[in-house]
């Protein structure tokens, strides 16, 4: 059987073409009676008609396409990104692509021969909008990343997330505190080190040291191992990722360390694996599905001519059993 066309619909509704068009394309009311578009609901659902997506773009000069940035999908934090993203561009018609570019990789190329042609727009998450270089002139928004620039931007209040951190352990008695940063030249992780520098530097008594680490539990386990083995170690670690928050675990324990009896541990995101470890991590939970979501929001006003406003989600601080009062000084750890 062919595939049913507008004619068609129009015909078994009893109405004109151009009806069929405005109440299939979501343009009828005030112009079309209830029951009207009802009627051509009804009668499209019966033939089984579908409009022709591609022929439709042509016509508008759109793709309805969406290009999603990020460094990585092996990161469990980029999953929920795209799945808002993807829940509100649906409800819009609009598909998302999804495509990586590693963080050390320069301006990135375009998986399509004819970027113009392909999208309509991109969300760039947590990257520098260096990185966009080739698609000048682009629509793009920017998620988790620097909100100084001129592209618009969807983030975390990721410095008052440290605070809270540094709110927490303070109260808890911890003055000398480890950072296990990530070592990834990104926004979001050197606001988090500044907002801990600066609280932490704060504290009567209070000193921070630190180091670097992949977001990986073996890289993650050996820089906990320098700052835990110091002369005068941290009763705290904060680590910049859940995943490095394992990494920290694994090194206090080979050290015959009790998280949280001798040390205390924190990460950041929240994601399955936080309630996975033993005990349960205390970490700062960032919305990233709905950041997905807001992102796909922005970017459909910024397609619609608007000047979408800087949009900062905020984090919540998820208190669990890695925290717990300040130990007594002690001795370095033995490796």
């Amino acid at each position: 059987m062919s595939r049913p066309t507008s004619k068609d619909v129009a015909h078994e509704a009893g109405v004109s073409q151009s009806t069929v068009s405005l109440v299939l394309g979501g343009k009828w009311t005030g112009r079309v009676s209830p029951a009207t578009a009802r009627s051509v609901h009804e009668a499209a659902e019966r033939l089984g008609y579908r409009p022709n997506q591609a022929a439709r773009n042509l016509r508008l000069g759109t793709t309805r396409t969406v290009l999603l940035m990020v460094p990585t999908l092996t990161a469990p934090f980029f999953g929920p990104v795209y799945t808002g993203a993807v829940r509100v561009a649906a409800r819009h018609g609009f598909g998302v692509v999804a495509y990586v570019w590693p963080d050390d990789a320069g301006p990135a190329d375009s998986p399509f021969a004819a970027p113009r042609e392909a999208i309509d727009g991109i969300l760039a998450s947590s990257m520098a909008v260096d990185a966009l270089a080739e698609f000048r002139g682009t629509p793009a928004v920017m998620l988790d990343s620097d909100p100084s620039g001129t592209v618009p931007t969807v983030g975390f209040g990721v410095a008052d997330g440290m605070r809270a951190i540094v709110a927490h352990l303070a109260g808890l008695g911890h003055h000398r505190i480890g950072h296990v940063a990530a070592a990834v030249d990104q926004w979001t992780f050197r606001a988090r080190a500044h907002a801990l520098a600066t609280e932490v530097g704060a504290l009567p008594g209070g000193a921070l040291s630190r180091t670097t680490s992949a977001i990986e539990v073996t890289s993650a386990k050996a820089a906990a191992t320098r700052l835990l083995t110091r002369p005068d170690p941290p009763t705290a670690l904060v680590c910049d990722d859940d995943l490095i928050a394992a990494g920290a675990y694994k090194a206090a324990r080979t050290l015959g360390l009790d998280v949280p009896s001798d040390v205390s541990v924190t990460g950041f995101d929240d994601v399955l694996l936080a309630t996975a470890l033993e005990p349960e991590l205390t970490t700062v939970a960032l919305p990233a599905e709905e950041m997905g979501a807001q992102g796909m929001q922005t970017l459909l006003e910024l397609l619609d001519g608007r000047r979408p406003p800087r949009r900062v989600l905020p984090g919540v601080l998820k208190v669990r059993g890695s925290t717990a009062p300040s130990p007594p000084p002690r001795r370095a750890a033995r490796r």
